[in-house]
């Protein structure tokens, strides 16, 4: 390891590179980089502990990476690209978590021990690297596909966001939002409290696509929940905003099965304190550029990444007379709806693309495909 070298990262989807490339955010960095090892490009990666999400691949660059990271040079019968694809078809397949020695949920521990016991199909080097050639060629094809689609995904969700936002802007002058909504965060509820069964517990998890429902909720005692947390108890119609998650969580209370069900701390429910307000129209508003700016502000300085019913009293926003609220909220459901189609559209498509190219994998490493015809007909299909 030389004391230039920069971490690299072996990420999930097979690509080991330079961390500094793809994202540093989420990463825990060591003070004392202890038992850290030199990676040179070329090097064949495998990540002990996430190999069996795909975290196995071909460094592009030269670096360091931490002792759970382990490096392999190939023997000169071997193409380091062919047995990265044929690990990470293992792990795909479930075969690397098989080979589990913790304790724990999908503890690996993939290392060299482990890795050195592993059979693996060994056709010539000459037919690993015409398979490991034309899949670095599909691959990419698809992969620059799936970035297309991907960034059509963000630009339809900024169009839905402009659009919003030209709505709430074009109202005029504001009041503060206190005057108008009733704010009330879910109490803090400690594990020891939970159950197996009994009132549901709605946690951020639970906020799906603008609904409130119980997905990830946990379970308390009916008795205590009447006793202690009677007034949380969500309404049919009710809103729910998460102080933590991403802006624009606000969802409904539509399910009979969510009514009386306790909200966790986080998770802010809405109601209207004045016969003018439509909710809807407020739940519009809050997923608007304006309030977000404005929360925004107000954590600024603070050693706190989420806000409550303290930050929302000190929001100003426009409240238009009941028909104009009306006539928004329903245009902003157009576009929402919009929107939400064209996206589920798109994301059909990355999944048939993610099953194509894992399918196309396994079947040249498993000898099922002809790389050679297939890579003349790609060739062909390609020009037509």
């Amino acid at each position: 390891m030389r004391p230039s070298d920069k971490i690299v990262t072996a990420f999930r989807d097979g690509e080991v590179t330079l961390r500094e490339r793809r994202r540093t955010e989420g990463f825990t960095n060591a003070i004392h980089e202890t038992g850290y090892q030199g990676i040179r490009e070329g090097d064949l990666v495998v990540h002990a502990m996430d190999g069996f999400a795909g975290a196995i691949g071909v460094s592009d660059s030269d670096g360091k990476a931490s002792p759970v990271v382990h490096t392999y040079r190939s023997a000169e019968t071997s193409d380091a690209r062919f047995i990265a694809y044929a690990l990470r078809t293992m792990a795909s397949g479930g075969y690397v978590t098989t080979l589990a020695k913790g304790i724990r949920e999908r503890s690996t521990s993939f290392d060299a021990g482990t890795l050195a016991d592993v059979l693996l199909p060994a056709p010539p080097l000459e037919e690993q690297r015409r398979i490991a050639d034309f899949l670095d060629a599909e691959t990419a094809r698809i992969d620059t596909l799936s970035k297309a689609y991907e960034s059509a995904k963000s630009t339809i969700t900024e169009r839905a966001q402009f659009l919003i936002d030209e709505l709430i802007d074009g109202i005029g002058g504001s009041v503060p939002l206190k005057y108008f909504v009733k704010f009330r965060e879910g109490p803090g509820i400690m594990a020891s409290d939970f159950e197996e069964t009994g009132t549901p517990l709605v946690r951020v998890s639970g906020l799906q696509n603008g609904e409130v429902t119980l997905k990830g909720a946990n379970y308390l005692s009916k008795e205590k929940a009447s006793v202690q947390w009677s007034q949380f108890r969500l309404k049919l119609g009710d809103y729910l905003i998460s102080g933590s998650a991403t802006m624009g969580a606000v969802s409904i209370v539509k399910d009979p099965s969510v009514v009386g069900a306790i909200p966790y701390t986080g998770l802010i429910i809405l109601r209207p304190a004045d016969p003018i307000v439509v909710m809807e129209y407020i739940a519009t508003a809050l997923r608007s550029s304006l309030f977000i700016r404005q929360i925004d502000l107000l954590k600024t300085g603070a050693a706190m990444q989420h806000f409550g019913p303290t930050h929302l009293a000190q929001v100003s926003l426009p409240i238009p007379e009941r028909e104009r609220q009306k006539d928004i909220a329903s245009t902003a459901r157009e576009i929402w709806d919009q929107s939400a189609a064209a996206t589920a559209a798109i994301d059909r498509q990355l999944s048939l693309l993610s099953e194509r190219r894992q399918s196309l994998i396994f079947a040249a490493v498993t000898g099922q495909l002809d790389v050679t015809t297939a890579g003349r007909s790609a060739t062909s299909g390609g020009a037509a």
